[in-house]
């Protein structure tokens, strides 16, 4: 470390995780495994009933959305981790050129070092003990910023990590925004983000003076598209799934829907009738049915209700919201002009804007004129439709008949793509993230190279010519 952060107030944390960094890298996969089964013990047990309770108190989230969206989320990820990482970490071969002949190489997967990990509010517990999960399986040390907005949680997980760990392998620390740029400042050798896209460069921009690599967990406005020959009540049961599940404070929920026209108001009654079904006649009274995290989101969200009525949008459902309680009805608004916020900002929260279309090839120029998703939703029995949409945009992720549920197939890698993200997570994906893929190669006998080196002559620039031509 050239640079002097003695000044810096986790200069000493961070010291103690740089100094141990090659003792934990070098752990076996033994001890690996053995430092997953301690948080798993944990979090499927010790801390379980906890876990629920202090969701509760930020979220409301209810109990069977904790057991899955973030017990659930993180016991799989260790299970797969537990089951895979052997495969993992063993040195993969790789083929030698003719022109090597006499040397055999391969790729070894070493851990990046000391890593930073700055999770979110929505999911405290899964998006923080994700990416750790892979960091420990990669063999890193790992310093956690948790999200200020959901405290009970960030006390808890403080709890659990100096419970499970000794601060010179993770240590978790609290606080606000300064907390962060403190942090941002010492010389991480990799930062995994989750966040917005707004404070994930500012992340980037941090890191670029220390040239650490970063995985940005970002967001979006991810669209779902409906077309007229998708089921169309199984279309609007998964939708209001997914829209309302954790009152729709998810960077993959579905945050507007493209549907053809001709089917909207079909659409829109299905998506009445489960709504009742899910949360009643009345969301505020049902167990089922989650609140917003702050004042400060409340407010933003109802600033866009608001925006919508002055433009004379049609509220389909919903639109009633109780600040006390950080309570919004589940709502379904269309007739929405261009310019309404809600078209133009990633709205997470249970707001889902209905926009109609006539053409395919109108839903398809409207997702490309706006960023690049975390993810895109296609609801259709066409496969043509189906591979018109794909060919024709970019998404980090995409679900065909069904919605957010990519997220949680460890084999497939999560993340997304420029404004949504950069770098994947997520099983594999996740230890690579957190692991240099060190190229090694090996001379074992005479290397016929030799042969080229100087001084050289007119057999060498044959000889030089014929390696061309034939290998």
């Amino acid at each position: 470390m050239m640079n002097d952060f003695s000044n810096n107030p986790y200069y000493e944390l961070f010291s103690k995780q740089y100094n141990n960094q090659y003792t934990i890298g070098n752990r076996t996969y033994k001890q690996r495994i053995k430092t997953l089964n301690a948080l798993q013990r944990a979090i499927e047990t010790t801390y379980r009933a906890q876990i629920q309770e202090a969701l509760q108190k930020d979220l409301g989230k209810p109990v069977v959305e904790a057991e899955l969206t973030e017990i659930y989320a993180i016991i799989g990820d260790i299970k797969h981790a537990k089951k895979h990482l052997h495969q993992w970490i063993r040195k993969q071969s790789v083929a030698t050129p003719l022109s090597m002949l006499g040397s055999s190489s391969h790729i070894a997967y070493e851990p990046k070092g000391v890593c930073l990990i700055i999770s979110p509010w929505n999911f405290p517990f899964n998006l923080t003990f994700g990416p750790l999960v892979s960091a420990i399986a990669a063999g890193n040390t790992v310093i956690i910023k948790p999200s200020e907005m959901t405290p009970h949680s960030s006390d808890l997980m403080s709890i659990i990590i100096a419970d499970v760990f000794s601060e010179d392998e993770v240590a978790l620390v609290q606080g606000e925004v300064e907390v962060s740029t403190q942090l941002l400042k010492l010389p991480f050798n990799h930062i995994f983000f989750t966040g917005s896209p707004n404070v994930g460069k500012i992340v980037m921009e941090a890191a670029s003076k220390h040239l650490a690599s970063v995985t940005l967990e970002l967001g979006g406005k991810s669209p779902t598209i409906v077309d007229k020959t998708a089921n169309i009540d199984k279309a609007a049961k998964k939708i209001m799934w997914a829209k309302f599940l954790n009152c729709g404070q998810i960077c993959v929920s579905p945050d507007y829907v493209l549907i053809d026209e001709g089917i909207k108001p079909q659409f829109i009654e299905s998506c009445k009738k489960w709504l009742q079904t899910f949360y009643n006649d009345n969301p505020r009274t049902s167990d089922s049915y989650g609140r917003i995290v702050t004042d400060k989101h409340f407010d933003r969200l109802s600033s866009y209700l608001k925006n919508a009525r002055t433009l004379n949008a049609t509220f389909e459902v919903g639109g009633e919201t109780d600040s006390t309680s950080k309570f919004i009805e589940p709502t379904i608004i269309s007739d929405l002009k261009p310019e309404a916020k809600l078209l133009e900002d990633e709205i997470f929260g249970p707001i889902l804007p209905i926009v109609t279309f006539n053409n395919l090839d109108t839903a398809i120029t409207y997702i490309k004129s706006k960023p690049r998703p975390l993810a895109l939703y296609i609801y259709s029995k066409s496969k043509a439709n189906t591979k018109k949409i794909i060919n024709n945009t970019r998404a980090g992720g995409t679900c065909i008949n069904n919605s957010v549920l990519h997220y949680a197939n460890h084999n497939l890698p999560f993340g997304g793509t420029n404004n949504s993200g950069i770098g994947k997570s997520h099983g594999f994906f996740g230890f690579k993230a957190f692991s240099n893929e060190r190229s090694v190669m090996k001379q074992h006998t005479f290397g016929v190279t030799e042969l080229l080196f100087p001084p050289y002559s007119g057999f060498k620039g044959k000889l030089a010519r014929w390696t061309i031509k034939w290998f």
